[in-house]
């Protein structure tokens, strides 16, 4: 039975029914779709997942188990049926054929083993990413792969016809975004032959249009994004970027959703526990003051210093704890006593080498290794490499 219309069995003609009988033989995730008219039945959404679970619970044990069909639509604004003939330029890239902010996220109690079951059936690769954790790729159609062959990852790239079961432990508290890494599939419809207009002041050419169209708005000159902006759209349209967050506009759409990962739920529940409360000093900052006097990281002292002493006296900032994959995470500064911008110039290069004589004749004295950068006899610091080592 599984093959093509004409090939392995007739085709079910319209206003009739077909009964399929078959022994789910082996556990796992499968897809299920038309292969007659296939560009008018898929483009129109006739796909599914089929999930075949093993008799002994315990074997591929999962205490939250997700799974998410990719697919892609073609809808003109203001239009209600999809175009069955576009190839790759679709303009709504779902899960499940729904897109953000109205898919639900995926609750997860804190410790809980997640599976989460992907399968594409659209007409281009996703490298579906996932914040906050690593996983592993536990599966695929052929199977389930031996511990063995796994590694850790935080984007699993999923090709046309494909599936990838993915794994983790929920071990991080929070809401963590979980999206296909294409830019222009994490957000719905949009032109795609739109102009550059970044820093192009057009409000006087804006005026002119504006007298011939009414209600016309120049936009493009400060990026993208809408600000929390909302115009009139047409019917069955949806903006390009929407969803709120707890600091604002989410500004995402398409094929992204997140992960809440929370203490304390029980075993089967699934609602939305709401937003995330971040421990206090666990968030980015708006920084107004001068670099020289950026305040100590909040999350544990300075393990790497330099002796002090005039304008030799620097010491490396350490990164504070951030969360795997695309979480919080401060970068090393270098910083230095006796200038205004907080050392020699080029002082914020972090781990770099220790200089570069001026010329090939002058020899960096610096005696290496050294587990901190060292001073260079030839006053040139953070120039690049030389035979010091740090």
């Amino acid at each position: 039975m599984d093959g093509v219309t004409g090939l392995t069995h007739p085709g079910i003609q319209p206003g009739k029914t077909f009964v399929y009988e078959f022994v789910a033989k082996r556990p796992g995730t499968f897809m299920y779709h038309p292969h007659a008219d296939e560009m008018m039945q898929m483009a129109m959404g006739m796909m599914g997942m089929w999930i075949t679970h093993p008799k002994d619970p315990a074997q591929h044990r999962a205490d939250r188990d997700f799974v998410f069909l990719l697919n892609a639509y073609d809808i003109d604004h203001g239009s209600f049926r999809p175009k069955v003939s576009t190839m790759l330029d679709f303009n709504l890239w779902t899960f499940n054929s729904r897109v953000f902010p109205g898919i639900d996220p995926m609750v997860c109690r804190q410790g809980d083993r997640v599976r989460i079951r992907v399968g594409n059936l659209t007409m281009t690769n996703h490298p579906i990413h996932m914040h906050g954790h690593e996983f592993e790729v536990a599966g695929t159609d052929g199977g389930w792969v031996p511990k063995s062959a796994r590694w850790p990852e935080v984007t699993t790239y999923i090709a046309v016809g494909q599936m990838r079961a993915i794994e983790f432990d929920a071990t991080e508290e929070g809401d963590w975004a979980f999206h296909c890494h294409k830019s222009h599939h994490a957000i719905n419809a949009m032109g795609h032959n739109l102009p550059n207009m970044l820093g192009v002041d057009h409000a006087s050419v804006a005026e002119k249009i504006n007298n011939l169209i009414l209600g016309y708005m120049a936009m493009g000159e400060r990026g993208g994004s809408m600000g929390g902006m909302r115009m009139p759209l047409p019917e069955n349209t949806l903006p390009m970027m929407m969803g709120e967050g707890p600091f604002g506009g989410i500004e995402m759409g398409g094929m992204f959703t997140m992960v809440k990962v929370r203490k304390g739920l029980a075993r089967n529940d699934f609602k939305d526990p709401g937003w995330y409360r971040h421990p206090k000093d666990s968030l980015a900052y708006q920084w107004d003051g001068p670099d020289a006097e950026l305040p100590e990281p909040s999350g544990r002292p300075d393990p790497m210093r330099m002796p002090g002493g005039g304008n030799g006296g620097a010491r490396l900032k350490q990164a504070w704890p951030g969360a795997p994959g695309h979480g919080l995470f401060r970068p090393p500064i270098l910083r230095g006593s006796g200038s205004p911008a907080g050392g020699r110039r080029g002082s914020r290069r972090p781990d770099s080498r220790a200089c570069r004589a001026s010329r090939p004749s002058r020899r960096c004295a610096a005696p290496g290794p050294r587990r901190v950068p060292a001073r260079c006899a030839s006053r040139r610091r953070w120039r690049g490499a030389c035979s010091a080592r740090v």
